[in-house]
């Protein structure tokens, strides 16, 4: 099953835009969040080949700017899509994907989307002391599962035992995306990294809000484990 990065802080060329927020492919027919401008997200859509007719779905990790902010130029370009999101996000943005003409789907546990693809539903977060709602994306692959993550506000780790509960037999080949690790202390991420390991996370792919030296933690510890995320890139999973 192909990943392609639609949209991340870095790119594989100056031909892409990129920037702050994250906006993944998935099959070719599931959007994982949508970046932080609906022009650059449209316009690397088109650089990079990819049918805008072939996207069934599109999954919201949580409500802030940096993951819906290419939704609603996507909207308007395709009608009637579904948008999964979690049932505690904003009546704002519940709203304005109603009035774009898009179908709000409110996961609240483990939904399936399309073949072996599900949603975690609404994991309990926290963001500048408020709440706030998050899911994750699961992709099932014979006896593995991949892990997609928008910022990981509620933390990975919580991100990945609510995976492995829904999933108790199965391995976690890869998690990548946001793992929201910039305030984190070096001794902090370094026990994270190892947590993850500990649980049977085989590869990781953090990227996005993880910050760079959090990155580079994960890439220590996981050597040739580690993938680099870029806008542009794709791979197998």
């Amino acid at each position: 099953m192909e990943i392609k990065v639609l949209f991340d802080r870095e790119a594989i060329d100056r031909t892409l835009y990129k920037g702050w927020g994250v906006s993944f492919l998935i099959n070719k027919e599931i959007l994982f969040d949508t970046g932080e401008d609906g022009r650059w997200l449209l316009r690397n859509i088109e650089k990079l080949k990819v049918d805008i007719e072939e996207i069934k779905a599109v999954v919201i990790s949580h409500d802030h700017w940096d993951h819906t902010g290419g939704l609603w130029e996507f909207l308007k370009n395709k009608k009637g899509v579904g948008v999964y999101s979690c049932p505690n996000f904003s009546a704002g943005f519940k709203s304005r994907v109603e009035k774009l003409g898009g179908r709000l789907l409110e996961a609240e546990g483990i939904t399936k989307i399309a073949g072996d693809i599900f949603v975690t539903g609404e994991i309990v977060g926290e963001f500048k002391r408020k709440y706030i709602a998050e899911q994750a994306l699961v992709i099932k692959r014979k006896e593995n599962l991949t892990v997609v993550t928008g910022c990981s506000h509620p933390g990975i780790v919580k991100v990945i035992n609510k995976v492995k509960e829904n999933f108790p037999d199965m391995k976690i080949n890869l998690v990548f995306g946001g793992f929201h690790l910039l305030d984190k202390s070096r001794q902090e991420v370094k026990f994270i990294a190892e947590k993850l390991r500990e649980m049977g996370v085989e590869k990781v792919g953090p990227t996005h809000c993880t910050g760079y030296d959090a990155e580079m933690i994960f890439k220590e510890i996981y050597k040739e484990s580690f993938i680099p995320i870029k806008t542009g890139m794709a791979f197998e999973v």
